[in-house]
């Protein structure tokens, strides 16, 4: 599966199959969300949350790939991440895009 953020694949002719997305809500356990709090006193990285936003993009991808995959895509084009708080601590990840096959 080709995965690009382009809305074209150089040298290939595209059908489009539609919009694919995939999403998760990811969270810290209590303890962690503890520890990073005192961080944000002190500034710096916040490394459990930049590891659980990693793990949650990771997860949406996979997700949004399987969608595409089950529509018998090549490749998802234009694809794009937002993520939004979804109560602290908490956050939801979604990637879209289309997918599309070559012609």
């Amino acid at each position: 599966m080709i995965l690009v953020n382009t809305d074209y694949i150089s040298g290939k002719e595209l059908e489009m199959l539609g919009l694919v997305r995939g999403s998760t809500i990811q969270s810290k356990h209590i303890g962690k969300d503890f520890t990073q709090s005192f961080k944000t006193l002190v500034g710096g990285e916040l490394k459990a949350y930049t590891q659980m936003m990693n793990e949650a993009r990771d997860i949406a991808t996979s997700r949004m790939v399987a969608e595409a995959e089950a529509l018998g895509a090549d490749a998802i084009v234009n694809i794009r991440y937002a993520s939004a708080g979804v109560m602290q601590g908490a956050a939801e990840v979604i990637a879209y895009g289309t997918a599309v096959k070559f012609k």
